[in-house]
This record gives structure tokens, sequence and C-alpha cells, in this order.
């Protein structure tokens, strides 16, 4: 992939019994559809800002989601200035010594993470002492085992009634939240596949800016395959925990939400969220 930092180390034992995974090159075209979707402003941020993208895949690999996510990220730091970016499928990134480089930390369609304790406590630290974390649609694919962490990301993936190759409708959960008004208050269609989330998912914890639209017969329909007796299939959201910030959108598996003018700044205003540099509302008392 142009422009790909990747840090790997051989000496991670988990590392070493990991696929190898052949991650496509986005085209020149491609790549423009990335940086036609940018938009003209952002925040400014408050310093020179780093993120750390980690898209390892211990389970389900996102052919399409993880080279459009990671490029993307790249893209839309480069070309608003907003944060340089670093690139990792490896555990020995989870280190308290290592995460100190960075502002925030994002999963980008990483699956079945299994961090060791130590990992867990140095992710648990960089978060609740004032960092980031952003997850991107297969980010809730992870710590079954680890409470604390999947508690951080806000839920855990419960299977997708919406699948990759549908059109499906979103609609706007919070409309009064400064990160939706790009989407001028009405309800979009997007093809891409469509989460649904089991415990720790909550709203008492977070405020819901998407929400899958089932006022859409097509939607709708679908939807019957769902699991939640209360219908509540939120798509993305901000939250706060500890002195930290964290933003999902379960959108990304194709590459479509990627190109899209008002995902993208939306993903952008969520991703300054969590560096600190765009102060919006992310407990419920605060809507």
């Amino acid at each position: 992939m142009m422009g790909l930092v990747v840090l790997i180390s051989s000496a991670d034992g988990a590392d070493k019994k990991k696929k190898k995974r052949t991650v496509m090159q986005l085209k020149p075209e491609e790549i423009k559809r990335l940086e036609d979707a940018c938009p003209a402003e952002v925040a400014k941020p408050k310093k020179e800002r780093r993120v750390l993208v980690h898209w390892r895949c211990d389970g389900f690999f996102h052919k399409a989601g993880i080279p459009w996510g990671n490029k993307a990220i790249e893209v839309w730091g480069n070309k608003t200035g907003a944060w340089k970016t670093d690139f990792s499928d490896s555990y020995e990134a989870f280190t308290a010594e290592n995460l100190a480089k960075y502002d925030a930390l994002i999963f980008n369609n990483s699956t079945r993470l299994k961090p060791s304790p130590e990992a867990q406590k140095a992710l648990f630290d960089f978060v609740h002492n004032g960092k980031g974390m952003v997850g991107i649609h297969a980010a809730t694919d992870n710590f079954y085992n680890w409470k604390e962490g999947a508690k951080m990301m806000g839920g855990l993936f419960s299977g997708h009634p919406w699948g990759a190759g549908g059109t499906w409708q979103i609609k706007i959960a919070s409309p009064n939240h400064p990160m939706v008004q790009v989407f001028e208050g009405k309800p979009f269609k997007i093809k891409d596949e469509l989460y649904q989330f089991k415990d720790p998912y909550t709203r008492s914890d977070r405020i819901v800016l998407l929400q899958v639209d089932l006022s859409d017969p097509k939607t709708a329909q679908a939807g019957k395959k769902g699991k939640r007796q209360d219908k509540d299939y939120a798509m993305a959201w901000v939250s706060l925990h500890g002195k930290g910030r964290v933003f999902y959108n379960a959108l990304g598996h194709n590459p479509e939400p990627f190109c899209d003018k008002a995902i993208t700044k939306f993903n952008i205003d969520g991703i300054q969220f969590a560096l600190g540099d765009l102060e919006v509302p992310a407990t419920p008392d605060k809507q």
C-alpha cells in the first residue's frame, strides 16, 4: 500500500503463528476518490498529532475495508494536516512505551484480538489517562475475553442482518449533535455491511449518533433477521472513558463509506474528537 508504514516484530510469539496477509494497494484513481471526499475545513489541531492504525486480524480478514480504511485515514490526515499516521498489525504495538508516541489508536477492521494482560493494561491506561480510541467497522469483533476493552469500544459484534451486497438506510440518532450536521438531518443510503451489537452495548454511557433506519422497507425487511428485541441498531457513537475519548463507526466493510463526502467528514470529526481537537458532547446528559 502506498505510504504504508507497518510496525511488525517477529519476536512476538503470537505474531509468529499469524497468517501472512496480502493487503492490496489502491490504484491512483482510487486514492483520488479518497482525496476528493476530504472536506475543505476541519478543526484546527491543538498541536501536531500522530495516530496509530492497528489492523491485525486473528479472525475474519476484511480484504476491502482494511486497505481502503488504512489509506483513507492516511489521506485524511495528510490532506487536512490534522494528524500523521503510522500502522501496525502486531501485538507488540500495545506497550506503554510505544503508545506514548500517539494521541489516538485506531482499530481499522481488526478482528478477534486477544491482547495479553500487559497489553490490556497499556491499552486501558492509554485511554483512561487521556488519549483517544477509534473503531472502524469490525473493531467491535474483538476483546471477547476482555470486558474492559469491550466496554471501552462500546459493544460486541453479534452478526450482520444487513449484508455487504445490499444498500441500506441510515438515520440520524441525535439530530442536535454537532458531528451529524454534515448529514443535514436527512437519512442516507449506503452500500455496506451493517452490524448489530450485544452487551456491553448500552445507550446509558454514550451518545449514539447514527442508527439503522427501519422505516425504510428494504432495510426493515432485512432487519427481521435481527436479534435485538428493542430494535436498537446503533451504527456510530461517541463516549468518554476516564480522561479519554472514544469514537466508533460501524460503517467500513466496503469502499463506499470511505469515498462518501458526508461520511468522510463525520469520520474525520470523530477522529479529531478522539484526539482532543474537536470538543463535542459525548455523554447522554450533555446532549
